[in-house]
Parts: structure tokens; C-alpha cells; sequence
């Protein structure tokens, strides 16, 4: 008489499970890679219009003003996704609001394309 024990439960992924998984594991990776970038970009343009504001904060500059401010704080920065120009200065009471509203857009794989719309806006008060 043999003794036949019930076979174990196998548990696990298979090769092609596990491939399957790492492929979109990598794709995401790859969209933080590439993205992460961008994102440093998007910080540094936020940093600059925090600093313009604290320089002006309390003062009473003129547009022009804030604006050359804007652009050599994006020269040292190395900002190239967006200008001094395109950044809109408006007049609020009792002061005026910078915005910068641009799309940051990196390329993916191929000819697909991400892409990442920031909008980031401080007030310089009188």
C-alpha cells in the first residue's frame, strides 16, 4: 500500500507573470523619470516668484520692475520652459499678482508625449 499525501498548494507568479508585472512596473518608472524633471523646473519657477515677492514686498515697484526682477532670477535659475514676458503681472488692491501658467510637456516613449499643466500665482503687496 503507498501512502499518497495530497500534493502541496503551489504559490507564486509564473515567469510570465512576473514579466508581465515588471514591464508596467517600468513603464512607471520611466513616467517618474521622466517627469521628475519637469517638476524640478516647475519648483524653480515657484521659487522665483516667491523671492521677486519677498524683494518687493512693502515697496512700491513699478511693472517693469518686477518684471527684469523675474527675468534675472530666471537666468540664474536656468529657466527655459517659460519667459519674464509670459509671466502675467495684474493689478490687485493693494499690490499685484504674478501668475505663471505654463504646460510642461516631456517626451515619453516614441511620439507619445507627457504632459504637465502648472499654474502658480503669488501677490506683491504695497
Amino acid at each position: 500500500m503507498v501512502n499518497r499525501q495530497p500534493l502541496a498548494k503551489q504559490q507564486g507568479i509564473t515567469l510570465l507573470g512576473f514579466l508581465i508585472v515588471a514591464a508596467f512596473m517600468g513603464l512607471f518608472v520611466l513616467a517618474g523619470m521622466k517627469l521628475a524633471p519637469v517638476y524640478l523646473e516647475y519648483a524653480k519657477i515657484q521659487s522665483t516668484l516667491e523671492k521677486v515677492r519677498d524683494e518687493h514686498q512693502g515697496s512700491k515697484p513699478s511693472i517693469e520692475q518686477i518684471r527684469s526682477a523675474i527675468q534675472r532670477r530666471f537666468d540664474i535659475e536656468d529657466v527655459r520652459v517659460i519667459s519674464a514676458k509670459e509671466v502675467k503681472i495684474t493689478r490687485i488692491e493693494g499690490g499685484f499678482e504674478l501668475r505663471a501658467t505654463y504646460p510642461g510637456r516631456t517626451s515619453y516613449v516614441g511620439n507619445l508625449w507627457l504632459v504637465a499643466e502648472f499654474d502658480t500665482a503669488v501677490e506683491v503687496m504695497r
